[in-house]
């Protein structure tokens, strides 16, 4: 009788320490933030993942859930944003949906439904909302944008990278380029 019970009291004890580390590395735990902490000149939050449409329509919601990939996109857009930002100008940025390029297609079997499949008909898609203010804290820039890239997987810059989130990033890229010259352009 000992030597049955001592297989379930390890699956137990497993159990009760992996539990809180599979929850830490779920983007909808309502536990985690919903921006980035520290002080910065750009801010960026975002809405609940749980409405993302990358998770409502991924063909796979759970293993959309895994990680911390919003997370991940955001610091991205402080990083890229804090070297292209004019001196002095702060940029407040709010992530509204993501959808990330690639689908989990379930019907190709057990042995890939973990498996994001990138084609072509899966662009990457970032719906945000932002705003640019200069050293005096006047508004320079303000609105939403609906960030696509239906060509993403002819570039030749973003096959080159082997980060998970390459497409995401270089849409986030090409906005902070266009975004932040334009204003500080048409100000001068």
């Amino acid at each position: 009788m000992r030597f049955r019970t001592a297989p379930l009291l390890l699956a137990a004890a497993l159990s009760a320490i992996a539990a809180p580390l599979l929850a830490r590395n779920d983007v909808t735990d309502p536990e985690h933030p919903r921006q980035l902490a520290g002080d910065s000149l750009v801010a960026v939050q975002w809405t609940d993942p749980a409405a993302f449409s990358d998770l409502r329509f991924s063909g796979n919601r759970w293993e959309a859930r895994r990680g911390n990939w919003v997370a991940q996109i955001a610091e991205h857009v402080r990083r890229r944003a804090e070297r292209e930002l004019p001196a002095g100008a702060t940029l407040d940025v709010t992530i509204r949906d993501i959808r990330r390029a690639g689908m989990y297609e379930p019907w190709r079997g057990t042995q890939l439904d973990h498996v994001r499949i990138i084609r072509d008909q899966y662009p990457p898609r970032i719906d945000l909302a932002f705003v640019l203010r200069d050293a005096s804290g006047n508004v320079i820039a303000d609105g939403e944008r609906e960030l696509r890239d239906m060509g993403f997987l002819n570039r030749p810059s973003a096959t080159m990278s082997s980060d998970a989130l390459r497409y995401e990033k270089q849409l986030i890229d090409d906005w902070l380029r266009r975004e932040l010259r334009t204003p500080v352009a048409a100000r001068d």
